[in-house]
């Protein structure tokens, strides 16, 4: 296989291939631009020829880093929820496409990819006021990164120059949180509207957001004391659907008896509500509805907490965050981590530790003191 080099103006050079078109056989001649000294450009000549008859020559292509991407989400929508590839358009085509789009793909750098990542800290934001934080850019660097996986899969590039980069440090983010009597003033301030028995079902039974909103009457057992969690509602756009729970698994969550009366009331309440509009309830009705019975929507809800929650002196906190509180709670007064993982819906119990490790030294300080008294307890009087 043959090459050779052109100079096309001082420092600009031409390094042209004779490349075997693999259906025909055919001899073709490719064209790559390099900048830099003639020795230079000889020995990326080399370098060229080498890769083409060792089998790892990339053919340049006039396709962008934006088209590319496009393109990976066309492939990945199959392959992801809804919601999830919603994001991934979201970080690669609103974040990063903006920065490097415009770059043909195989001359996409690591130093141009992580100057991309120092632009989104600084400037990312897309109206103008500052930069993304450093987790969503975490979130860029890991989906490209998957995406470029696929471009060397596919022969469009010889190597990730993703992995070659540096992603941004994220410090761990403090878990925001009711306490027991923030909880009790919040379930007070809201028992007259609608968020009330959403919030009831965070705060004291941990459910999700989209496991609440797709939750119906028949998975409800009063007389058990137990709720059925079966599945999540996922919002995308102005369309929701409804799919398995986030841990793919379903689970039965005990109820305390104040959680059973405030649900009896509601049912009750919900039902008077809709017949008087001439709607007949059953057991598939959803627990959380309009008024009409028609399910309410996650961004909605989210709306309408975020709204309620501003008129009153507690913290400002998302309305998952009733959820952790619910966890927090749970662990200072000693449960098990097992039994809240599995109340929360965890695939494993190392998730509610890592999530709420900060609740673990005072229960380990306690656990030490039981232990001690009990084997004090059990010593002879002259050993104290």
């Amino acid at each position: 296989m043959k090459g050779h080099i052109t100079e096309r103006s001082p420092g600009k050079w031409a390094i042209v291939l004779d490349v075997p078109d693999p259906e025909t056989g055919k001899r073709r001649r490719k064209w790559h631009t390099f900048h830099g000294t003639k020795r230079q450009a000889e020995t990326e000549c080399a370098r060229l020829v080498a890769e083409v008859n060792g089998g790892n020559y990339v053919e340049p292509t006039k396709t962008t880093v934006r088209d590319y991407f496009i393109r990976w989400l066309k492939h990945e929508k199959a392959n992801v929820s809804p919601k999830t590839h919603q994001r991934y358009e979201e970080l690669l085509l609103k974040n990063v496409a903006p920065v490097i789009g415009s770059i043909t793909l195989n001359k996409l750098t690591a130093a141009r990819i992580d100057g991309a990542w120092g632009h989104l800290l600084e400037n990312g934001r897309r109206d103008g006021k500052g930069g993304l934080s450093p987790r969503t850019v975490h979130h860029c660097r890991r989906v490209m990164l998957t995406a470029m996986d696929q471009a060397v899969k596919w022969d469009l590039l010889k190597r990730n120059p993703v992995a070659l980069t540096r992603p941004p440090k994220v410090e761990k983010q403090q878990m925001e949180a009711f306490d027991a009597p923030q909880t009790a003033i919040m379930l007070d301030d809201f028992r007259e509207n609608r968020v009330f028995i959403p919030a009831l079902l965070a705060s004291m039974c941990g459910l999700r957001r989209g496991e609440i909103l797709a939750l119906r009457w028949k998975e409800v057992d009063l007389a058990s004391a137990t709720i059925a969690v079966r599945q999540s509602a996922e919002q995308v756009g102005t369309v929701v659907r409804y799919k398995e729970t986030k841990s793919g698994k379903s689970r039965v969550v005990a109820l305390s008896s104040s959680v059973i009366e405030e649900l009896k009331r509601h049912r009750l309440a919900q039902a008077e509500e809709q017949l008087k509009i001439g709607i007949r309830p059953d057991d598939n009705s959803f627990v959380v509805a309009q008024v009409d019975g028609s399910p309410l929507k996650p961004v909605s809800l989210t709306h309408e907490w975020t709204r309620l929650l501003a008129k009153t002196s507690l913290p400002k906190i998302r309305f998952h965050d009733l959820r952790h509180s619910h966890a927090t709670q749970l662990l200072a007064a000693g449960v098990h981590p097992k039994i809240a993982s599995e109340r929360l819906g965890h695939s494993t119990i190392g998730i509610t530790l890592d999530l709420y490790s900060h609740v673990m030294p005072g229960m380990q300080a306690n656990a030490a003191e039981q232990v001690d008294a009990a084997i004090q307890s059990a010593r002879k009087p002259s050993t104290k």
